[in-house]
């Protein structure tokens, strides 16, 4: 596994992308942005009247407390630390749906490539890619296809006609 994530969109990698998720062995450097935890963000918010931010939410966290910030920022990324984990999913539709959040989401952490059309629906649009299959594949143009959906989404359905359960035979 790579240990610097490949950041990917449907348009493809991209590069020099300015945001680091801060862990003690890694800081932003000057020509970096940090994503602040929801902690540091709400406490950089109130003392400040910085816009641009960047955030790291942890499955854990309460999406709710970026109510009143989600204007002043940029990027949310919200963190998968394990394929099996998918409280960041509620996040993202969350952030899309009822906090009518619509600048970029990021999928960080354990980021598989048969996750990425869901988290895509979710209303996800840029990935830290780090599985060398995932980027693989991706370099490729290869998402895994899936036909039909049985839940609503925050991303409107490209084939139209509805869902699998209201078909028509």
């Amino acid at each position: 596994m790579n240990d610097n994530p490949k950041i990917w969109r449907e348009s493809g990698f991209v590069e020099g992308d300015p945001w680091v998720v801060e862990i003690d062995e890694v800081k932003a450097s000057d020509d970096q942005k940090p994503l602040l935890t929801i902690d540091a963000l709400i406490e950089r918010a109130e003392n400040s009247n910085d816009v641009g931010l960047g955030v790291l939410v942890k499955p854990a966290d309460d999406i709710r407390r970026l109510e009143p910030y989600l204007y002043r920022l940029e990027i949310v990324a919200l963190e998968f630390p394990a394929f099996s984990d998918g409280r960041a999913f509620s996040h993202a539709s969350l952030l899309r749906e009822r906090l009518a959040y619509t600048n970029e989401l990021r999928a960080v952490g354990d980021v598989l490539i048969d996750h990425i059309p869901l988290m895509l629906r979710c209303g996800i649009d840029s990935f830290a890619v780090k599985n060398a299959t995932a980027l693989k594949r991706l370099a490729e143009g290869r998402l895994p296809g899936i036909d039909f959906h049985y839940q609503p989404t925050a991303r409107p359905e490209e084939k139209s006609g509805g869902y699998s359960w209201r078909r028509i035979s």
